[in-house]
Order: C-alpha cells, then structure tokens, then sequence
C-alpha cells in the first residue's frame, strides 16, 4: 500500500565551511533535507518547529512539491544553528558551534493526517521524542529511524526502548559500532537486529551503504563523482530518497529496499553537488532516473562459471 510519508525531525539555519567554498545562514536541518529528496517520489508531510527568525519564503520550492508543512510550527525566539567546517576528508564535520534555541523545547504533536501516514521516518532527534511520535501514529506499513552518538552516549536505555518499535534503522558505521558496541559490521548488525529491528542499513559515506535483514546482505556503492562540494545533509538525503521511494511503491520487502537503497545513493550524490539545498532544489525525477540507471550500470557485471 503506498501513501503518505511523515517525517519528524529538526529544521536549521546552518553555516558550512568546505576546502571549496563557505555558506553562512543557509537553510538546514534533516527534516528539511529529507523533505527536499523524498518529495520526488511521494507526498511528504513534515513536523519540525522553527524560530522567528527563520526564512519560511525559502521553503517555496517544498512547497511546489506537494510537501504538506502544516506541522512546522513557528515558536517565539531564534531556530536551530549548527555551524561545522569539513576538511578533505569529506565523510566528518567538525562541530564549531551548535545552539538549540527553539528547537531545546520541540515536543511533535502530530494532526489527525499526519498520524494516518502509512510511512514514518524518525529523522535523528531526543529518542523519547521519537518513543512519543510513535504513541501517535496509528498503525504504519513501516516506520524507520536514524540516530547518532550524542543519543547512543547519553540516551541510550531510551534509544533501545524506540528501537524496539521500529522496522527499519539507518545510521552509519561508527554509530553502528558504538551502539551495538561491536567493532565488525555484520556481527553488529545482528546485534542491532536482536533488538527490534528488521533491517539495518549502515551508511559508510563515499564508501556506499550496506544493508542486512535476515536472510539478505547488500552493499551499494556510492556514485563516483568528479566535483563534491558540501556533504551537509547527504545522509538526510539518502534517508529521504529510500523512504519516498518505498513509500511511492508501499512494497516494503527487502529486494524493493535494496531498490530502494540505490535511489537513497542517488540522492545523497545530487545533494553533495552543491551548497545546501541548491542541487536539490533544481533536481527533476528524470536526472533521478537517469542516475539510479548509472548505478544499475556501475555495479553490472557478467560471470562467468
């Protein structure tokens, strides 16, 4: 059954430095990123707050997209900030500042469309925020979710306590280690598995994804790009390409999640092209469709017995 996509996440006013080049007071946050790459492939309805300060004309072109924003609420005082630098190594940023703001008090409460959504992405925020989106949802196809050290260090017994109600976990390989407090893959994987889970997929930056449910391992690649400007918000963009293109699909079983998983590269790949949302903005599904052929072509091969 396809349908609606909801996500519940953060929205942010980012300052990014790369070696190519710096943007200051863009448009961020991985609710916003998620939106921005799963609106090509269904209907998305986004929950996030924002502050007074934040520039709500920006989000035209989500907008135009069909994304539904009835639950981005605007409270008194400033948005989120995050301001990072990456170095030539492009897979970690380094944290200069951060500042809550409006986004410390955020509590999501979802409308009666939003708790009908047959697909939930958890997108990586306080995970008894996460517990309570799920004590509102009716009954979801599929709910999947992302996390980070931040939570797995200092809220750990209730990251658990979500993860026992979700399907689908993405994260990438040094939060897979250190949650599952396992220094290989696989073996962490399965551990990750034992505790809810169906599916863990484990985003390895310029290296790929991996994916393993029971029965299924698969590793994807990342497209090889000739020109990389800013990492902020491909893994958000990679969440965002996998959840809309199973949601467009409602087939939730895991051929069609490595489908999926490939759409998800594809996106994340657009999104590192340009500074903020620039790339994704001026995307069309054909250019998507025409990369996810790339893929296809890139991993091909003919055995020969």
């Amino acid at each position: 059954m396809s349908g609606d996509l909801l996500v519940v996440g953060s929205v942010a006013i980012d300052s990014v430095e790369t070696p190519f080049g710096r943007e200051e007071d863009a448009i961020g946050g991985s609710a916003l990123y998620f939106s921005a790459a799963a609106s090509l492939f269904a209907r998305v309805r986004l929950v996030a707050v924002i502050g007074e300060d934040f520039p709500r004309a920006s989000l035209g072109f989500l907008e135009e997209r069909e994304v539904d924003l009835s639950g981005l609420a605007r409270a008194p005082g400033r948005t989120f900030r995050w301001k990072g630098r990456y170095g030539f190594d492009l897979n970690d940023a380094q944290t200069l500042e951060t500042h809550l703001n409006v986004f410390e008090e955020f509590d999501p409460v979802l409308g009666p469309e939003h708790r009908r959504a047959p697909f939930v992405f958890l997108a990586n925020i306080d995970p008894d925020l996460q517990y309570r989106v799920l004590d509102q949802v009716d009954d979801p196809a599929l709910i999947a979710a992302d996390t980070m050290n931040f939570w797995i260090e200092g809220k750990r017994k209730a990251l658990l306590r979500t993860l026992e109600r979700v399907d689908l976990l993405v994260l990438n390989e040094a939060e897979a280690r250190m949650l599952a407090d396992e220094p290989n893959l696989v073996r962490a994987s399965q551990v990750i598995r034992s505790w809810g889970p169906k599916g863990v997929v484990i985003k390895r930056g310029e290296y790929g994804a991996l994916y393993f449910c029971d029965g299924h391992i698969f590793a994807a690649p990342a497209y090889p790009l000739e020109a990389l400007c800013d990492p902020t918000g491909a893994g958000d963009s990679f969440a965002g390409g996998l959840m809309g293109y199973l949601a467009s699909t409602g087939n939730v079983e895991p051929d069609n999640v490595r489908r999926a998983i490939v759409f998800g590269s594809a996106m994340a790949s657009f999104n590192v092209e340009d500074f903020s949302f620039r790339r994704l903005q001026r995307l069309t599904y054909p250019e998507v469709a025409e990369r996810f052929r790339q893929f296809k072509a890139l991993t091909h091969f003919e055995a020969e017995m």
